[in-house]
């Protein structure tokens, strides 16, 4: 299963010699900022506050994201998760990647009620169900059902909702 991003061929050098190309630097230095100062807030009110005012994402009421979690720099807009969920220390969030002959977007949906274990990494064009529960030092290269349990590098579904 594919992960849904949009594909965007580049004809010179590797794509991310051309970064400022696909998304302004300004912007990337604001949200370098702004995710920076998120990472060390203890506070999740207002790390919250920080992520959906001058980030533009969807953050679900009651969300709790823990220290050191990395939105994506480049296109965090693009992140939505939803009410009631826990985003592990020190995971990362990416809406982007990087290729040699091309850059890819896609959507990152984390639904209600989700765990997210620490040191995850979530690639770009990936749902997460409402529910569901990704093991800590996961790659989430593929969707996730809603109500599955998940873990593992290459990710599998360890059980599924009955």
């Amino acid at each position: 299963m594919s992960r849904k991003t949009e594909s965007y061929p580049v004809s010179t050098a590797n794509s991310l010699w051309q970064i400022y190309r696909t998304v302004p630097f300004l912007k990337v230095v604001k949200n370098f900022i702004v995710i920076q100062v998120a990472r060390y807030t203890p506070f999740l009110k207002a790390k919250n506050w920080l992520y959906r005012t001058f980030l533009r994402m969807k953050v679900g009421d009651e969300t709790a994201v823990a220290l050191m979690v990395m939105m994506d720099i480049m296109f965090p807009e693009r992140i939505s998760i939803g009410r009631n969920s826990i985003i592990g220390y020190n995971t990362t969030i990416l809406a982007h990647e990087y290729l040699i002959k091309e850059y890819r977007l896609g959507d990152v949906i984390i639904g209600d009620e989700v765990m997210i274990g620490a040191n995850t990494t979530i690639l770009p064009g990936v749902t997460i169900g409402d529910g569901a529960i990704v093991s800590a030092g996961t790659l989430v290269h593929r969707d996730v059902p809603a109500g599955a349990f998940v873990g593992g590098n290459p990710m599998q579904i360890i059980k599924e909702r009955v």
